[in-house]
């Protein structure tokens, strides 16, 4: 299988789509998002997950404006993306490029040496993200099936 096969719906486990979760805090999503990775598979340690994406973090933060962010880490010993879509039940300040709360946040976890396949998923999570009728349709799901559904249906 080719890699250049990575596409938003084939890294988008069901089980890692989230709707309406309370997070108070920047730093509670980041958390979230790793406790959430961890149990669905134990081999991946949480602690390791969250610090890769608070060190992303600090290099400038991922929120990429309209309510809008894409935290990413690389992580050691991982063979495979993961990612990890949640919309939040209140906007959190996210230190925005546009300084504007998210409420729309897709985590993306890859492997420590998967340099083009990272950049690549960024640009199409971009260009999804960029259509505002699109994170509307994200924004008034009800529940994690049709939050799933919505993300990977209108692949472009």
């Amino acid at each position: 299988m080719s890699d250049s096969s990575l596409t938003i719906d084939n890294i988008l486990a069901p089980e890692l789509t989230l709707c309406r979760v309370a997070a108070s805090s920047k730093k509670r999503v980041l958390e979230f998002i790793a406790e959430y990775i961890h149990q669905q598979d134990e081999s991946l340690n949480d602690t390791d997950i969250f610090n890769n994406l608070v060190s992303r973090e600090r290099l400038g933060s991922t929120g990429i404006g309209d309510g809008i962010a894409i935290p990413h880490c690389r992580l050691d010993g991982l063979d495979r993306v993961i990612g990890v879509l949640m919309t939040l039940a209140e906007p959190v300040d996210f230190d925005s490029i546009d300084n504007q709360p998210v409420d729309i946040v897709f985590a993306l976890i890859v492997p420590k040496e998967a340099t083009s396949e990272h950049l690549e998923l960024l640009s199409q999570l971009a260009e999804k993200f960029n259509e505002s009728s699109f994170c509307e349709k994200l924004r008034q799901c009800q529940d994690t099936d049709s939050l799933h559904k919505t993300m990977i249906s209108n692949q472009n």
